[in-house]
């Protein structure tokens, strides 16, 4: 049986994002994003009716604050009292999943898309997506970028402007790019 695009993406194969079925899934989105991204400050039930639709499961307690981007929004599961600060983005090709109680700074980046380093299979267009997993009670300091193919372990926290390119294991304290365990807690 032949894998559509979307199923390599998500099994971590190699991919064409420009697959019709993708980018009419993006289009999606990014129509659902604009209306979240403009809606006025104070229409909250707009808001989180908006966020309900894109991502496949969105726990109770949460508060996102626009701008926010992501690719799919349909990849991406998080549990109860999420609160992602101003300016985050997620590229969802691949399942990110946030535990409960997590925080996100301003500005926190989470990738789960990438690209061959082989300069002539680039060119060809395939990508990539590792999945990423955000444990429970989780602090992203601002600007911190979470790498494809990450987990983050539970009752950890990352420092601003760190780049996470390896798992964190859980109650850890974790800083610099590349980002290191500095201490447990």
């Amino acid at each position: 049986m032949n894998k559509t695009e979307r199923e390599k993406m998500l099994a971590n194969e190699p991919y064409l994002s420009t697959d019709p079925e993708l980018v009419a899934m993006r289009q999606v989105t990014q129509r659902r994003l604009y209306a979240l991204n403009t809606a006025a400050p104070d229409n909250l039930a707009q808001q989180q009716d908006i966020l309900r639709s894109l991502f496949d499961k969105l726990g109770a307690g949460f508060e996102i604050n626009p701008p926010f981007n992501c690719d799919y929004g349909c990849h991406i599961r998080a549990g109860k009292n999420l609160y992602i600060n101003v300016n985050c983005t997620i590229l969802d090709c691949n399942w990110v999943t946030i535990g409960d109680n997590v925080l996100t700074a301003p500005s926190v980046q989470i990738y789960t898309a990438y690209h061959p380093t082989d300069p002539t299979t680039r060119m060809t267009g395939v990508e990539m997506a590792a999945p990423i997993t955000i444990g429970n009670n989780v602090w992203l300091g601002g600007g911190a970028i979470i790498c494809p193919g990450v987990t983050i372990g539970d009752n950890s926290s990352i420092g601003a402007g760190s780049v996470v390119t390896k798992s964190i294991p859980d109650n850890s304290v974790a800083v610099g790019n590349p980002c290191r365990v500095i201490r447990q807690v």
